[in-house]
């Protein structure tokens, strides 16, 4: 690679992240680790990179010791796995202090966690994002060795998009109505549109939404793993968006595609799905009651974003509530997050926060129709199943406490969940 190619690239991001002004977001990153961030396109992976470049300037750090790369840039076309000493030298001949490596959509670059692990080795500083989660297979972790600290990037919290909204209310205290208004209207847009951090900018969310989803379906996933029948990984994103707030098996969704006319194997099917969750697209959540096989072939499945979901969904406002509430609870709970449905008992509810004993259900409005099925479908789980301890209806701006046959439910406003 051309030394004078990578000095221009490397001084251009310089000069742009010198210009960034950046809203703070709500993560802890240890002073002096290697991190790897992964995470959903468009979540702010980079912006957060450039915060830590501002920070180590801020801090005493020239310039002129800082190399970031973004692997996108056309002007790094072919780089390979024999290139990475380039970048090496490159800053050793701007600077002949210590080093700090930023290299942005690593994972377009075969071999990189090779590079990874011997800047880790020789004590550099080196922070990586990535738009894939195979980014940490089995394999490459391996190959880091724990070495690097992982971190996964979300969109905007609703905390997080209030604060780039300017909303700065103490919402823990009496609201006036004018700022109660605000704080509605704010949740709306942010239930309908989501968190993308530069969707901020722009009039038009639909069609920023969909660039994104384009380029995560063409580029992170159709590019990336070769494939041809584009018709029908579309026709999958689909039907999975039509299935949140429903459990559904790969041979559901497989007949589903069939019923269409498109031709693709089970085992494509179960592919493709592997491949859209691999970009962060959607996420799956298991039934706590399910057996380990069941679980991996049964799934709820939730959209990264709302923006994501809204582009399929008629302003679906119970779907889009579900699968905010869904964002929120698996970026808190990860692996602890479940839902319980159970032929058996008769136990049909959204979530279970292992890791908290709490059972959730999601419902737009506790009206004279939902409410009693509402209140006994938690105290029938309450009652068959120990190790549920807390109960919790999450609705769209309803609040209050609810006593039923010595179970204590809470009705909580979603965005005092978020």
């Amino acid at each position: 690679m051309n030394h004078e190619k990578i000095r221009e690239v490397a001084q251009d991001f310089r000069e742009l992240i010198q210009r960034e002004v950046i809203t703070e977001r709500d993560y802890e990153f240890e002073k002096n680790a290697n991190y790897v961030l992964t995470g959903l396109r468009r979540a702010g992976k980079s912006t957060l990179l450039y915060k830590k470049v501002q920070n180590l300037v801020a801090g005493g750090v020239e310039w002129n010791q800082i190399m970031y790369l973004n692997f996108e840039d056309e002007r790094l076309n072919g780089f390979s796995i024999s290139d990475f000493n380039d970048i090496v030298a490159v800053l050793a001949e701007t600077s002949s202090k210590k080093g700090y490596f930023f290299m942005d959509e690593i994972q377009i670059v075969d071999g990189w966690e090779k590079f990874a692990r011997r800047m880790a080795d020789q004590k550099e500083f080196i922070w990586i994002t990535g738009s894939n989660s195979r980014l940490l297979s089995g394999e490459v972790a391996s190959t880091l060795g724990g070495r690097f600290l992982i971190k996964e990037i979300s969109p905007y919290s609703f905390r997080e998009f209030l604060k780039a909204n300017d909303f700065s209310a103490d919402i823990s205290k009496t609201l006036s109505t004018k700022t109660q208004g605000e704080l509605s209207s704010l949740f709306s847009d942010y239930k309908l549109w989501g968190g993308f951090p530069e969707q901020l900018k722009f009039s038009n969310k639909r069609e920023y939404a969909s660039t994104v989803y384009q380029k995560v379906l063409l580029g992170d996933i159709a590019t990336r793993h070769q494939i041809r029948n584009i018709n029908a990984l579309r026709s999958l994103v689909k039907k999975i968006a039509e299935t949140v707030q429903n459990d559904v098996s790969f041979s559901k969704l497989h007949n589903s595609l069939k019923t269409i006319g498109l031709k693709i194997s089970k085992d494509s099917v179960i592919e493709y799905a592997s491949y859209i969750q691999e970009s962060y697209l959607v996420f799956a959540v298991k039934n706590y009651f399910s057996k380990f096989v069941e679980r991996e072939t049964n799934s709820k499945y939730y959209f990264g974003d709302n923006a994501l979901l809204h582009l399929f969904t008629d302003n679906s406002d119970t779907a889009l509530l579900e699968n905010l509430v869904a964002i929120s609870l698996h970026n808190r709970h990860k692996d602890f997050l479940y839902y319980l449905k159970s032929s058996e008992t008769g136990i049909d509810v959204d979530f279970f926060l292992e890791d908290e004993q709490t059972a959730v259900q999601v419902c737009h409005t506790l009206d004279d129709f939902s409410r009693d099925r509402e209140i006994q479908n938690l105290t029938k789980t309450a009652k068959k199943f120990a190790e549920a301890k807390r109960f919790v209806i999450v609705t769209e701006n309803q609040e209050e406490v609810i006593e039923n046959s010595g179970i204590k439910i809470e009705v909580i406003p979603a965005w005092k969940i978020l």
